[in-house]
C-alpha cells in the first residue's frame, strides 16, 4: 500500500482497485491486508462532505500502524478530523484496527455488537449517523454475521455493504455465527432498498464499487437459491457422500 490518492470519480473496471475519492462523499483507503479471503484487502470508507469538519470512518481494518495513521492523515489534509468510527460486523480483518484509531483519534467505536464498542452507543437499524450535514442511514442486515450492518448514504445513493456484498464473487456465511435464512432476507431487503431509494452504486468491504445494484443483488438472490436447490436434490437422493 503505497497511500496514492488518484483523483475523484467513478472507478472503471478496467481500472486496478486502488485508493482515492471513489464519489463527492466517500474516499477508499484500502487497507494492505490481500488475501484470498479479502480479495485486494479491506476497504477502509472515510465520509464526509465538504466543509463539514467531520469523518466517519467506516471498518478501519487490521491493526497496523502505516494505515491507520494515513486514515487520520488523509481526513486531517481535508479539514475533517474523525469524529466517528463504525464497524459493519466485528470480523478481525475490518475491526482489529479500531481501538487503536479510537487512541489515535478520540473518536467513540460504534458496533451493533458491545464486544466491538468504545463508548456508549451501539448502532441500531434505522438510526441515522451525521457527519456535518452528510446523513448515513444504518441499515440492519444480519447473516454474513449476526452483527452486520450496511450504511445508506442517500444524498448520493451510495451503500456500503461490508461483507454483506463483495466486489467480486460472492459471500461467505458460515457457522456458528452466519445464518442463511436471514442473510436472504437481508438480501432481500437491500434489494427493496434499491428499488426505491436510488441507490446507484454499492461500496462494498471488499473488491472494487459497483455501478448496477439491483442487477448485483439479483445475481447474489438467484446464487443462494440455486445453491439451496442444488442441496434440495442431494438429499432427497440420500447421497452421503
Amino acid at each position: 500500500m503505497t497511500g496514492r490518492i488518484l483523483p475523484a470519480g467513478e472507478v472503471r473496471d478496467s481500472e486496478p482497485w486502488a485508493s482515492g475519492s471513489k464519489t463527492a462523499a466517500a474516499t477508499l483507503l484500502l487497507a494492505p491486508n490481500p488475501s484470498a479471503w479479502t480479495l485486494d484487502g479491506t476497504n477502509t470508507w472515510l465520509l464526509s462532505s465538504p466543509g463539514s469538519g467531520q469523518t466517519i470512518v467506516v471498518d478501519p481494518g487490521p491493526a497496523d500502524l502505516a494505515h491507520l495513521e494515513l486514515i487520520v492523515a488523509h481526513a486531517l489534509a481535508v479539514d475533517s478530523p474523525v469524529t466517528a468510527i463504525v464497524l459493519t460486523h466485528g470480523h478481525a480483518d475490518h475491526s482489529a484496527g479500531a481501538r487503536q484509531l479510537a487512541g489515535m483519534t478520540g473518536a467513540d467505536v460504534r458496533a451493533v455488537d458491545p464486544e466491538h464498542r468504545l463508548g456508549s452507543e451501539g448502532l441500531v437499524g434505522g438510526e441515522v449517523l451525521t457527519a456535518g450535514s452528510l446523513e448515513v442511514r444504518v441499515v440492519a442486515t444480519p447473516g454474513h454475521t449476526s452483527d452486520s450492518v450496511c450504511l445508506l448514504v442517500e444524498s448520493e445513493g451510495s451503500l456500503l455493504t461490508g461483507d454483506t456484498v463483495l466486489g467480486r464473487g460472492t459471500s461467505v456465511v458460515a457457522w456458528p455465527d452466519g445464518e442463511l435464512g436471514p442473510y436472504r432476507e437481508s438480501l432481500r431487503q437491500l434489494r427493496e432498498l434499491a428499488g426505491e431509494n436510488g441507490v446507484y452504486r454499492i461500496l462494498p468491504g471488499h473488491g472494487p464499487l459497483l455501478p448496477n445494484p439491483g442487477q448485483v443483488l439479483d445475481g447474489y438472490l438467484e446464487h443462494r437459491r440455486s445453491r439451496l436447490d442444488e442441496v434440495r436434490r442431494v438429499v432427497s437422493r440420500g447421497i452421503t457422500d
